[in-house]
């Protein structure tokens, strides 16, 4: 009988053992849920992954900015192009003549009460460029800085300051064409300088051929080659200058 109690209690302890391990089974079969709070935690992360992809999307919008710049780059290569525009136009600019504003000179009467210019307070200096094309027309530029004060008038007419142009090279120094052989206008061409300012005036030559008193001039014009371009104003040294017409 003892025996038997003791089984039957050691059956009641293992039938509490079962419902406590019973209990534990449950916890257990819990378990696919922690592995489903896993995949839970997985996918939040998995969602800043996403941000940062939208972020990555953002470098993305960066490198369109690289494509932007590449854009400038064009726009560099644009502005390329305008400088040489700007250049033309520059020329352009300074060869509509003296009416024109900025450094262009400003015409005044023969009679204005401004006093003229002294040779020791002008400064005058000569510009052209390097090389024309076969359609370009040469373009010399006279610069007068006043160096004074005060401003004055300066007579920078074609036989007051004369321009000369010679083939480099050629059989003789005679000039081909000359400021002073036949003008349009004869008398001073006086611009307003002044105090501390530089002006500009611009001779247009479309390569013919000149001669002096307004004889006939050879026929024909200026062909490709060198050219030595020359200035001479009264009480001021000579100024020289070289271009080129190049061929066709």
């Amino acid at each position: 009988m003892l025996v038997a109690w003791g089984v039957t209690s050691g059956g009641g302890g293992g039938s509490r053992n079962d419902g406590k391990s019973g209990g534990s089974d449950p916890v257990e079969s819990i378990t696919p849920g922690p592995s489903g709070s896993g995949p839970a935690i997985s996918q939040q992360p998995g969602g800043r992954d996403e941000s940062g992809e939208n972020g990555g999307s953002g470098g993305s919008g960066g490198s369109a900015g690289s494509d932007g710049g590449a854009g400038a780059s064009s726009g560099g290569a644009s502005d390329g192009a305008s400088s040489d525009g700007t250049s033309t136009g520059g020329a352009g600019t300074v060869g509509s003549g003296t009416d024109g504003g900025g450094t262009a000179g400003q015409q005044v009467p023969a009679g204005s009460p401004l006093p003229e210019c002294k040779p020791a307070a002008v400064r005058l200096s000569l510009r052209t460029k390097v090389s024309y094309g076969p359609d370009d027309r040469p373009k010399f530029e006279l610069i007068a800085k006043n160096t004074s004060s005060a401003t004055c008038k300066a007579d920078l007419g074609p036989k007051s300051a004369v321009l000369t142009v010679t083939e480099a090279g050629g059989e003789d120094d005679d000039p081909i064409w000359s400021s002073k052989d036949c003008p349009a206008a004869a008398g001073p061409l006086f611009l307003k300088v002044p105090a501390g300012a530089t002006v500009i005036h611009t001779v247009d030559w479309n390569r013919t051929l000149s001669a002096p008193g307004c004889a006939t001039p050879p026929a024909g014009k200026a062909g490709p080659g060198t050219y030595l371009l020359e200035a001479k104003t009264p009480g001021e040294a000579v100024q020289r200058a070289s271009f080129v017409l190049a061929k066709d």
